[in-house]
């Protein structure tokens, strides 16, 4: 059986394929498709089949395509182009008869302000009129998404939010990789929409306070309105664009939209995942 994995130079891609290596998939029977050949030389030496796959160039969709059995749609990260980018990948799929689609989306696709979503759940309608056998993995926020917080908070020992008393059940971006793989190597979840995130949703108070243990040094949480928390982010150099988004998702935190309330990671990883101290060790 030969399985794409699309954006395989990226880092989800990447640890997907690793994941379906350690589970015991034969590198010959991995394709991994990517903008960026030159960057999986290590993979091609391995013995995976490195393709090349750029979302924006329907011909190398078709071609890394034909002959799949199966297909990791990872999302792109290009706002505002991954529907017609993702459109591709499903037509081309469609088209070459692949029996399997899976397809990285966001929490409560259907049922949610997040303002990462609206791509998301195009997305999930262009498969569900596709004809194809999809799962949707509707991954919760990436921990590694709050680098760039824990190096802030580790120079200045100040912890910014305006996300209230709303929790968020991260997960490392390796445990959703790794779920996917399951999903991949495994028959009982073709068809399935599964909501994936950390055992433990934290609140902000929870996360500075774990962060301060990691760092060893003492974290002040600042709970701000949404107006203050853009004027000191732009203030501390985040461009408009980047800080009016950090606002925006720490809002949609704030109503809940990230709160998970699932077990179904630890029940496809056969083990809990990660607690929030030992997931923010390996940020540091």
């Amino acid at each position: 059986m030969t399985t794409l994995v699309t954006g395989a130079s990226g880092h989800f891609g990447r640890l997907t394929i690793e994941a379906l290596l350690a589970r015991g998939v034969a590198p010959g029977e991995l394709r991994a498709g990517t903008r960026r050949p030159h960057e999986l030389a290590s993979l091609s030496a391995r013995g995976v089949a490195v393709v090349p796959l750029d979302y924006d160039d329907d011909a190398s969709v078709a071609s890394a395509v034909e002959g799949a059995d199966q297909v990791l749609l990872v999302s792109g990260n290009e706002l505002g182009k991954r529907v017609a980018q993702h459109a591709v990948v499903i037509t081309a799929a469609a088209k070459a008869g692949v029996g399997h689609l899976v397809y990285t989306s966001a929490p409560r696709a259907d049922d949610t302000s997040l303002v990462i979503v609206p791509e998301h759940a195009a997305t999930e309608r262009l498969l569900a009129d596709s004809g194809l056998t999809a799962t949707i993995l509707r991954n919760n926020w990436y921990l590694e998404n709050y680098a760039a917080t824990v190096a802030q908070v580790r120079e200045t020992g100040v912890l910014l939010t305006s996300a209230g008393d709303g929790r968020v059940a991260s997960a490392l971006r390796s445990e959703l990789a790794e779920a996917a793989a399951v999903v991949l190597t495994t028959e009982e979840h073709r068809g399935r929409t599964i909501e994936l995130g950390g055992d433990e949703a934290w609140t902000f108070a929870e996360f500075g306070a774990a962060l301060g243990t990691v760092l060893g040094r003492e974290v002040t949480v600042e709970q701000l309105s949404a107006e203050e928390h853009l004027a000191r982010l732009t203030a501390a150099g985040l461009d408009e664009g980047t800080a009016g988004f950090v606002v925006a998702v720490d809002g949609n935190i704030r109503e809940g939209a990230l709160e998970g309330g699932t077990h179904d990671l630890s029940v496809l990883l056969g083990r809990p995942t990660a607690t929030l101290p030992d997931a923010l060790a390996t940020l540091v």
